[in-house]
């Protein structure tokens, strides 16, 4: 009995520290919008921006669609080393946008790989949005 309470304590505590690190995609959204308007007032996130900006390359031979399809409700497949890649849009996917941690992960490995640099909140913005807008 000693032994299960202590247990028991740990494992509600695991259980409310993965729902305090879990986001609701639209958080992002908000986070991502809010720190482009440090920088410009007006700006609000476009989901026609958020296609195109997906969709084209950037001076390299990728585009973020080389791996994740230009469906996200697809499944992709990482050009270089063949691994799947689960769906990107939330409605597909329910996973996705909600780990920050796995967020920030996302947008700076293929920011980098696509760009040459980091994203800037505009473009998050707008790709969040993009993806916000798929049913």
């Amino acid at each position: 009995m000693r032994l299960l309470i202590p247990t028991a304590l740990c494992l509600s505590l695991a259980a409310a520290s993965a729902v305090l690190a879990a986001a609701a995609p639209r958080d992002f959204l908000s986070t991502y919008e809010a720190s482009a308007r440090s920088t410009d007032p007006g700006f609000g996130a476009s989901a026609t921006r958020g296609a195109a900006f997906f969709t084209s390359r950037h001076g390299s031979d990728w585009s973020c669609a080389t791996c994740h399809t230009a469906t996200p409700t697809a499944i992709g497949r990482h050009a270089a080393t063949g691994k799947v890649i689960q769906p990107l849009a939330p409605s597909a996917n329910s996973a996705r946008l909600t780990d920050p941690a796995k967020v920030d992960k996302w947008f700076r490995r293929n920011c980098s790989d696509v760009l040459g640099r980091a994203c800037t909140p505009k473009e998050k913005a707008d790709v969040v949005a993009w993806l916000l807008s798929i049913r």
